[in-house]
């Protein structure tokens, strides 16, 4: 049972990022997945939250029409498609699976000049 994360590296203000979360190890379809960060001296914070059935849940202030969610249960994948980046934005971003309290490895994302 794990997940994998992917797809984040350095990018300029105002850029953009896809990140990749695959699953495997147990029925994807059937839960619900979240996406977090943690920026250096800082708490770990949801960025954003997504149902199994594809409704967005929640998701930080910060991130509202700039970040989206979207899932792929035949590929077994979750995406955070992330626009506009600011430097606030970086931090190592992890995938989540609530429920069974399992996370990702985690990805670096740096946004930066």
């Amino acid at each position: 049972v794990q997940l994998v994360e992917s797809g984040g590296g350095l990018v300029q203000p105002g850029g953009s990022l896809r990140l990749s979360c695959a699953g495997s190890g147990f029925t994807f379809s059937s839960y619900s997945m979240s996406w977090h960060r943690q920026a250096p001296g800082k708490e770990r914070e949801l960025v954003i939250g997504f149902t199994s059935d594809g409704v967005t849940i929640n998701y930080a202030d910060s991130v509202k029409g700039r970040f989206t969610i979207s899932r792929d249960n035949a590929k077994n994948t979750v995406y955070l498609q992330m626009n506009s980046l600011k430097p606030e934005d970086t931090a190592v971003y992890y995938c989540k699976v609530p429920v069974l309290r399992l996370w990702g490895q985690g990805t670096q994302v740096t946004v930066s000049s």
